[in-house]
C-alpha cells in the first residue's frame, strides 16, 4: 500500500494541476448533496425539471434523481435481469457496470458495460427509451462492441461524444493498453463494421506491475477536445488511490496532451481531481467522472469517491467546472 501511495503522490506533484478546492469557509455544491448518494461510475443528465445520476449501484445500473443537484433520492434500476445476450457472450457476468446516457435523435441512448472483474473478455451493450423517470420504456439493442482474451483493450466504461462534424464515437477502456475510440453508425448506435480503434491513452506498465488508466469521458469546449481518464486503482475503499487527469486535443482522436505537454499515451496530463490520500482527509479515489452541462452553460463534473466516515464505501460528488484563461477545465470540490 505505501508504494501504491508513493506512486500517486509523485504523479500528482509531476502531471501539471489544474485543480481548485473552495476557498475556506465556502460552501461547495458537494458540502450540500444529502439523501442517497451511494454510487459508482457515476453519469449525469437532466430532462425536464430533474436530473439522473445513472451508475454502478445493484446489479443492474442504479438510478437516482434530484430536481435541485443537492437532495438525491434512490429511482430504481433500468434493467430487471441480465439482457441474454449478455449472458450468453460473457459467461459468468452477474451485473451490469459503468453506464452513460445521452440524448440523440429524439431519444435517450444508455451504454452499459458486461464483463467479470479483472478480465477483458468484456461487451458494451445500448438501450434506448424515449422517455426518463417514471415513464421510461428502456429497449435493449444488443452488443455494440466485444474484446475477447486475444484483444489488446478491455470493452467497459463507454463514453459517448459527437465530434465538431456530427459524427458519432465510443470511447472505452480499461487497463490492459489503455482508451481506445470507435467510430459509430449514427443510426444504430453501434460499432461501424470493420473499424479499427483509435488508441488515446495509455500508461505504460512500470516494471513492478500495471499501471491502470480507465473510465474515459471526453468534453468538447471552445475547439478542442478534452479527455478525462482515471489512474490508479478504484474499488479498494479509502485505500482507493484513484485520481483524475485531464488532456486536449484539436482532434478526437489525439493525441491528447496536459497543460505541460505531457501525453496521454505515455501516463502524462493535467491532474483535476486529485486523490485524498492524507489521513485527515474524507474523501478518497476520485475517480470515474463524467459531465454534463446544464441549461445555462455551467458544466458540472460528476464522480465517485470513497467516505472514509461511512465505511469507505462509494458516494455521488458533483464539482462545477470553470475554464481557466488558458482554456483549462478547473473543477471546485
Amino acid at each position: 500500500m505505501k508504494a501504491l501511495v508513493t506512486a500517486a503522490l509523485s504523479a500528482l506533484a509531476c502531471a501539471g494541476a489544474v485543480q481548485a478546492q473552495a476557498p475556506s469557509g465556502t460552501a461547495t455544491l458537494n458540502s450540500q448533496l444529502t439523501g442517497d448518494l451511494t454510487v459508482h461510475d457515476p453519469v449525469i443528465i437532466r430532462e425536464g425539471d430533474t436530473y439522473y445520476v445513472f451508475n454502478t449501484v445493484g446489479r443492474y445500473i442504479g438510478v437516482r434523481t434530484s430536481t435541485d443537484l443537492k437532495s438525491w433520492k434512490d429511482a430504481g434500476a433500468v434493467f430487471q435481469e441480465i439482457p441474454a445476450w449478455a449472458r450468453q457472450a460473457i459467461p459468468g457476468t452477474d451485473g451490469i457496470w459503468a453506464p452513460d446516457i445521452a440524448y440523440v435523435d429524439g431519444q435517450y441512448r444508455l451504454y452499459y458495460s458486461v464483463s467479470t472483474f479483472g478480465s477483458n473478455r468484456s461487451a458494451i451493450g445500448v438501450a434506448t427509451s424515449p422517455t426518463l423517470g417514471a415513464g421510461a420504456k428502456w429497449t435493449d439493442h444488443g452488443q455494440v462492441v466485444m474484446s475477447t482474451r486475444e484483444s489488446d483493450f478491455n470493452a467497459i466504461d463507454p463514453n459517448f461524444v459527437v465530434d465538431a462534424q456530427g459524427k458519432h464515437w465510443l470511447a472505452l477502456g480499461s487497463f490492459w493498453t489503455g482508451i481506445k475510440l470507435f467510430p459509430l453508425d449514427r443510426k444504430t448506435g453501434k460499432v461501424v463494421n470493420g473499424a479499427k480503434p483509435s488508441a488515446i491513452a495509455r500508461r505504460p506498465a512500470p516494471a513492478g506491475g500495471p499501471a491502470p488508466v480507465e473510465a474515459p469521458f471526453i468534453i468538447p469546449h471552445g475547439g478542442w477536445y478534452y479527455l478525462i481518464v482515471s489512474y490508479d486503482y478504484c474499488c479498494k475503499g479509502v485505500n482507493s488511490t484513484y485520481y483524475t487527469v485531464v488532456g486536449r486535443a484539436k482532434a478526437i482522436t489525439g493525441p491528447y496532451l496536459g497543460g505541460d505537454g505531457s501525453a496521454l499515451m505515455q501516463g502524462g496530463g493535467s491532474i483535476l481531481l486529485r486523490a485524498d490520500l492524507q489521513e485527515q482527509q474524507r474523501y478518497r479515489g476520485p475517480g470515474h467522472a463524467g459531465a454534463f452541462t446544464d441549461k445555462d452553460g455551467t458544466t458540472y463534473l460528476v464522480y465517485h469517491a470513497y467516505d472514509k466516515q461511512a465505511d469507505g464505501k462509494p458516494v455521488l460528488r458533483i464539482a462545477p467546472l470553470r475554464w481557466d484563461a488558458q482554456g483549462w477545465p478547473v473543477a471546485r470540490y
